[in-house]
């Protein structure tokens, strides 16, 4: 089973991720950049395994880059506060 079967398992992962990076001292600026490209790489090359995969890929398939950077911060946001609860 792929982490990305499960919408929970994926924040969970890639809270952990965050958590790393911002313990090897990665800046938000390059958190965030990062988070959009792999929001853009999921959205070209990953099919969605969930419904909730497939929201944000429907989102980011009409986004413009300005609100894709958007939706990547959020995501970041979901898993910081999910992951510090």
């Amino acid at each position: 089973m792929s982490i990305l079967d499960n919408w929970d398992q994926w924040k969970n992962f890639l809270g952990d991720r965050l958590q790393s990076a911002e313990g090897d001292g990665i800046s938000q600026s390059v958190i965030s950049d990062l988070a959009f490209e792999i929001g853009d790489y999921l959205a070209n090359q990953v099919t969605p395994k969930n419904d909730q995969e497939k929201v944000l890929a429907d989102l980011w398939s009409v986004a413009s880059d300005e609100e894709r950077h958007a939706i990547a911060n959020m995501m970041v946001k979901l898993v910081e506060k999910g992951h510090n609860q």
